[in-house]
């Protein structure tokens, strides 16, 4: 199996499974860069997702600064293109990690980029909530926080894990622009020692496996966010 593979794949069998450029290392850099992005990117999106929708002018708590604070911060660093955020936020990632290279220094643009587009996202799930089900629950005496996540969050989890899938998604394909400037994982295996080599196999691998992790999320996601449908009927 292993002379086959030399033979049909001889660079991606050189890479090996792990040390530094090992395929393990890079699988094992693209999920820890993904799985903690979308953490602290998850919580940033919510957060200004749910201040968005409270705070316009018909939410339950309208308030004109805090909707024009959150709406144009989110605009803004949806409008920066990835790669010139990277450049952009290096001297923050430095104080912040420590370092401007490597998937933990990655982990501070890569949540910059992805909290904007998961906030709008949380935005438009929440907004679909019916407002019957919110006017009953605030004439019921309901808290804001009972109407956060008793009735916003709950009522829109179906559509909140959907919106997720597709951030995550997303959120891999940043991985792996980030890895091309020396990030890690399977982008940096990509194009440090496929592109830049002429080593064909091994940039069609490091896709193929992109492709594989994509599809898993997708599988997944839509298997919960089914689940979640039927559950709130």
């Amino acid at each position: 199996m292993s002379n086959w593979l030399q033979q049909l794949l001889p660079n991606v069998y050189q890479l090996g499974w792990g040390g530094d450029a090992g395929w393990g290392t890079s699988i094992f850099q693209t999920l820890f860069m993904t799985f903690w992005s979308a953490i602290f990117g998850g919580i940033l999106g919510i957060i200004f997702g749910v201040l968005l929708v409270l705070t316009k002018s018909d939410g339950i708590r309208p308030n004109r600064f805090w909707f024009n604070f959150s709406d144009k911060l989110v605009s803004i660093f949806r409008a920066v293109p990835f790669v010139i955020l990277l450049a952009f936020i290096a001297p923050v990632t430095q104080k912040i990690v420590g370092t401007q290279i490597g998937m933990k220094a990655a982990l501070v643009p890569l949540t910059l980029g992805v909290f904007p587009f998961y906030a709008r996202q949380v935005q438009v799930a929440l907004e679909s909530v019916d407002p019957g089900k919110i006017e009953a629950a605030e004439s019921l005496g309901a808290t804001l926080n009972d109407i956060i996540f008793d009735v916003y969050l709950r009522e829109a989890r179906s559509e909140l894990i959907r919106v997720s899938t597709v951030t995550i998604i997303s959120l891999i394909g940043l991985t792996a622009m980030a890895g091309a400037i020396g990030a890690g994982g399977l982008g940096n295996t990509a194009i440090s020692y496929g592109y830049n080599r002429f080593n064909n196999d091994v940039t069609l691998v490091a896709t193929i496996l992109v492709i594989i992790l994509i599809f898993i999320v997708q599988v997944v996601g839509d298997f919960f966010a089914k689940k979640m449908n039927h559950q709130s009927r």
